[in-house]
């Protein structure tokens, strides 16, 4: 049984990267330290000494690259009042600092997300960037949301005036994709919608971050088709959606499916000559009953030769068709479009073939997105979210059509999507469509900034402080008009979300006051912050194991002491005092009743009644085969 003792941070992204070096070249180790002269060695060639070099580079560039690696603190406090359907959803909202909650993301949702779709900031100096704070993130959004001294969140434009335009905004956006490109799956694509203001930069960094051979494309979608006349040079109509691969492979993209149905040839000049049978009793034809002599027929462009006699009669051959020609099919491709119910014609006495597919395969997409793909423009995206909450809530929002489309590409049935930009919770409302169509179970997981909503906006009047309420109030509604309108069709659908809330570590070792050291010593005599709830521990706890948020929960009460069992007893929390034998007892009945495949458990370092029943707990728990023995 492994024994061991929860660590209160987020992945450590730095020591697990030298972990993989040290897979790949154990002879750099030494005292288990990186031997970076022997690395050098090893790549021989491979390593650039040159002074000059092509790089992309820029102030604060390896301040964010250490804000990314430096491992998070904090926690995410359940929220079931603002939830919907708790204990039965998959989805899950995320309030806080998107960095911050990526960095809790790593352990849990590690290669877990299918896509991810972000609509950041443009940064045409009027919307805000984050700043952020390289000693201490955490701090510094509690202390901007009023969890810590200061009341309000302060949030600031960046303005060109300010001088650090561009380094301001890749010094936010660098290390949040550095974190987001871990949580996708190996084939896993990311979309980030932009226009020309950062079209440039974001390209530089997506090369960096998810390398320049996995870049997929520009997408340029039709915002408007009422361009305003504001330039004197152009009318903008179109902004844009990168598109990058984690890892690129030769899979295609889904776009639109093609629905009319029509005669396609079988003949192409450039092909091969081919001797191709065509089942009797298969093929259909225009041609009147008889027999039709072997011989050459075709067109002016193609030589057609009936090899054998055949016969017509009812409008089917009744012999084999035996042709030979510039075919694009091979006889095993006829065979398997037969079977798969393609109709196959040869109407006319120049004998050429045409087929008709049952069902055509969804066509390579566009690079570009416009009306003739069923996405609509920012007007129309207005017009439906107006309609949704009965106010304009926002001047620009992204068609909830555009979020559908580019999901399709890639995204299966029972996919994790995130966003971490998530604003009004388009993404939210796409998946909800998506699952609505097709019967599919694909998660989504919402990320965003509780960034007040302008003191003269409608949202306001109305009473919503903050984009993250009008997120959550948009799935909210979304789900309840999908449920009216389409009734027992959606029966099973999933409509609700968790909802969670970035806060400082609910236990009070991980969270030192530096300032008065005497007395958080004398606190964590009591394990939890004050005000902070059990369920809010065992999350912490979750997150920092590494497990999924909404992996099922029981909880069972054993003698006065309660038990959470997570993920059908893989994972059982006990955070009483006062432990006895006999509970641990009851949790090896437990484990004989879930029979998980293995069971970790988890108990308050200072909650057995003393230091001998710890002893033998561990050891009862040895013997019952036990996997893990945690403490925190």
């Amino acid at each position: 049984m492994l024994e061991a003792s929860l660590n209160g941070t987020s992945l450590d992204l730095v020591s697990e990267n030298v972990k993989k070096l040290k897979i790949l070249f154990p002879e750099i180790v030494t005292e288990d330290k990186i031997d970076f002269a022997m690395l050098q060695a090893v790549l021989g060639q491979h390593i650039d000494h040159a002074n000059e070099r092509y790089s992309f580079t820029w102030q604060g560039k390896v301040q964010a690259l250490r804000l990314s690696q430096t491992p998070s603190t904090g926690t995410l406090l359940p929220c079931q009042e603002e939830s919907k359907d708790w204990d039965t959803t998959q989805n899950l909202y995320l309030e806080g600092d998107n960095l911050e909650v990526l960095k809790l993301l790593q352990k849990a949702y590690h290669n877990k997300v299918k896509a991810i779709y972000i609509d950041p900031p443009y940064n045409t100096g009027n919307d805000f960037v984050y700043s952020d704070d390289y000693r201490d993130n955490l701090e510094n959004y509690l202390r901007l949301t009023g969890q810590k001294t200061e009341d309000g969140l302060k949030l600031s434009t960046n303005s060109e005036k300010a001088g650090r335009y561009h380094t301001n905004w890749l010094n936010m956006m660098y290390p949040r994709l550095r974190l987001a490109r871990n949580l996708l799956t190996d084939d896993g694509v990311i979309f980030i919608s932009i226009d020309d203001n950062e079209l440039d930069n974001v390209k530089k960094l997506c090369n960096e971050v998810f390398g320049e051979n996995n870049f997929i494309d520009i997408f340029s979608w039709v915002k408007t088709e009422t361009p305003a006349n504001l330039s004197k040079k152009t009318k903008k109509a179109v902004e844009y959606i990168l598109c990058y691969e984690k890892n690129k492979n030769d899979h295609k993209f889904k776009g639109l499916r093609k629905e009319s149905k029509s005669s396609n040839g079988l003949l192409n000049q450039s092909n091969a000559v081919k001797r191709l049978v065509f089942p009797k009793q298969v093929v259909d034809t225009s041609l009147a009953d008889g027999v039709y002599q072997a011989g050459q027929y075709g067109t002016s462009s193609y030589k057609i030769i009936l090899l054998e006699d055949t016969e017509v009669k009812d409008g089917y051959f009744t012999k084999d068709v035996i042709l030979e020609a510039n075919f694009k099919w091979g006889q095993d491709k006829l065979n398997k479009e037969i079977e798969a119910g393609t109709k196959i014609s040869i109407k006319t006495i120049a004998f050429s073939p045409s087929y008709e597919k049952k069902e055509y395969e969804p066509e390579v997409p566009w690079n570009l997105i416009n009306r003739s793909f069923n996405v609509k423009t920012n007007e129309e995206a207005s017009k439906e979210l107006e309609r949704l909450f009965g106010f304009k809530v926002f001047d620009y929002p992204k068609p909830v059509s555009l979020v559908k489309y580019l999901l399709n590409f890639n995204v299966g049935q029972h996919d994790v999507v995130l966003d971490f930009f998530s604003g009004s919770a388009t993404t939210a409302q796409a998946v909800l469509q998506l699952n609505a169509e097709d019967g599919g179970n694909r998660r989504f997981i919402m990320a965003q900034l509780p960034e007040p909503c302008a003191l003269t906006s409608e949202a306001v009047k109305v009473g919503y402080k903050n984009i993250c309420e009008i997120g959550k109030e948009r799935i909210r509604r979304a789900g309840a008009k999908m449920k009216a309108e389409q009734g027992s069709a959606v029966e099973g659908l999933d409509i609700g979300f968790k909802v969670f809330k970035l806060a400082s570590s609910n236990f009070k070792k991980w969270n030192p006051d530096l300032a008065d050291l005497q007395t958080s010593l004398e606190d964590m005599i009591s394990n939890y912050v004050q005000g902070r709830t059990e369920m809010d521990v065992v999350y912490e706890i979750m997150l920092k194991y590494g497990i999924d948020l909404a992996v099922p929960m029981e909880e069972y009460d054993v003698n006065g002491k309660k038990l959470y069992s997570l993920g059908f007893g893989s994972l059982v929390i006990c955070l009483d005092d006062d432990i006895t034998t006999a509970l641990i007892d009851s949790i090896i009945q437990l484990k004989d009743k879930l029979a998980p495949e293995k069971m970790r458990v988890v108990f308050k370092d200072n909650g057995f009644r003393n230091d001998a029943v710890k002893t033998n707990s561990k050891e009862i728990l040895k013997q019952a085969r036990i996997g893990e023995f945690v403490t925190i």
